[in-house]
């Protein structure tokens, strides 16, 4: 993790000024879109996100002390305007800055992240490589904002609507490897900022042709890192992000790569309250510096 905290040293000490996030992947020896990836699955946040609350802790003393002019502190933290650094004030702060000034105003403060590797050696991960073809998902999609953490409502009411007529026939479209009905997403916005729409389906890989009332999404030839869990729904499948990113990503020599990720669930009981999971990872060899 040493490269990783040598590459958030560097976004602290742009934080006043333009953060280039591309210099700081490379101090990391890893791509701009791995280093998101990573960076939002340990955090909890998408980088961007982590970067307007260190600003906007930062930019308290300045506000509050009213010596400075709010454009001139906006300026000094990335801000264009002053409506734009009032905005992102309040949406860390919950107050604007006027409010912040006020007696007894409730301020948050984001302090500096340090990663660190925990080794208990009490479990071991399940995992695999495998080198795919390219083939077909076919199935339903939708529109879903990205959220961190806890059930997605928009996702659990798009699944909700599928009629069983509509499962049985995505199913059977399933002809190979990952096997079944898989929950997959797609076309995730580069700063992963929670809230920001990606593309959810629910499909079956297949080398078929495509039912014209379905939706189709073309996946190229490449290498795909998939780790597997078994246990209580939906515990030990959420954990299976931080398990690849926390875990094997440090300790192998890939980096994520774009594409889409799939998963993979099938429950043991009908109640689905237990199950084995699997979770399919687009992923490259990492460069050589």
């Amino acid at each position: 993790m040493e490269r990783l905290n040598e590459a958030i040293a560097s976004v602290e000490r742009q934080l006043e000024g333009e953060v280039d996030v591309r210099r700081a992947s490379q101090i990391a020896l890893m791509s701009e879109h791995h280093f998101r990836r990573l960076f939002s699955t340990l955090a909890g946040m998408s980088l961007s996100e982590y970067v307007r609350r260190r600003r906007m802790t930062l930019a308290v003393a300045s506000v509050v002390s009213g010596q400075e002019a709010l454009q001139d502190v906006a300026l000094r933290f990335g801000y264009a305007s002053g409506d734009a650094f009032s905005r992102a004030f309040k949406a860390v702060h919950a107050v604007g800055p006027e409010g912040a000034r006020q007696p007894g105003a409730v301020l948050r403060s984001q302090p500096k992240l340090t990663f660190t590797i925990t080794i208990e050696g009490s479990t071991t991960m399940n995992y695999r490589i495998v080198e795919k073809d390219g083939f077909t998902l076919a199935g339903l999609r939708t529109r879903i904002p990205l959220i961190y953490e806890g059930v997605n409502p928009t996702a659990a009411e798009f699944v909700e609507k599928i009629s069983e007529e509509q499962w049985a026939k995505i199913d059977d479209l399933s002809d190979q490897e990952p096997a079944g009905v898989l929950s997959v997403h797609d076309a995730i916005s580069p700063s992963r900022d929670e809230g920001t729409e990606l593309d959810y389906y629910v499909a079956a890989a297949t080398s078929g042709p495509v039912p014209d009332d379905f939706d189709r999404l073309d996946v190229p030839a490449m290498t795909w890192l998939v780790v597997e869990s078994n246990g209580a729904f939906p515990a030990a499948l959420q954990e299976l992000w931080p398990k690849a990113f926390g875990e094997w990503f440090p300790a192998n020599l890939y980096q994520s790569a774009p594409g889409p990720e799939l998963v993979v669930t099938d429950f043991a009981d009908d109640e689905q309250t237990r199950g084995r999971y699997e979770l399919w990872i687009p992923v490259e060899k990492t460069p050589v510096s």
